[in-house]
């Protein structure tokens, strides 16, 4: 029952996609409606991920956690979306909904800081739904600080205010 990382390849991205939509239903049903979780389906966040690797894979870093050869969970790294070159963006990280609490996040953020840091990069921050309260404690539990920065997304028809949190590397 062991948890191995590695680096995501092309072929591994339609199960990425879905492993996504099922984390996004699992963390999102309590606040958003479940027709703004609906769409994408899997296979089109397969798609999403397949298109979106192809631009970012040299600027970008997708690590897969596998428990027992079976995909329990991914991050994504890359440059800060604000522009700061001293920062890295965890731009996700999500998990299998039945690997919540089993340590694949964990380990997914530490792989993720160690890659900043390769990177060069001092500080690392995220975003994450204000009404995510699991993910939230989660980060700060991690080290992570809300900065107080706010924005504003959609998820399907819902507008989710989302929270910028920082830390060092």
């Amino acid at each position: 029952m062991t948890i191995t990382l590695r680096p995501a390849t092309a072929g591994d991205l339609m199960a990425v996609g879905a492993l996504h939509q099922r984390s996004r239903v699992a963390a999102y049903s309590s606040f958003l409606p479940p027709e703004s979780l609906a769409a994408p389906t899997g296979e089109e966040m397969g798609r999403y991920w397949a298109e979106r690797w192809g631009w970012e894979r040299d600027s970008h870093r997708m690590t897969l956690a596998e428990r027992d050869g079976e995909l329990a969970g991914f991050s994504y790294v890359g440059p800060d979306d604000e522009g700061d070159p001293a920062t890295g963006l965890l731009y996700a990280l999500h998990l299998e909904p039945a690997e919540q609490g089993r340590g694949v996040g964990r380990e997914l953020m530490v792989d993720a800081l160690a890659a900043m840091r390769a990177r060069g990069w001092v500080h690392a921050a995220l975003w994450v739904l204000r009404e995510n309260a699991h993910a939230r404690r989660f980060y700060e539990r991690g080290g992570w600080v809300e900065t107080g920065t706010e924005r504003e997304d959609l998820i399907g028809s819902a507008r989710t205010p989302q929270l910028r949190y920082t830390r060092e590397v």
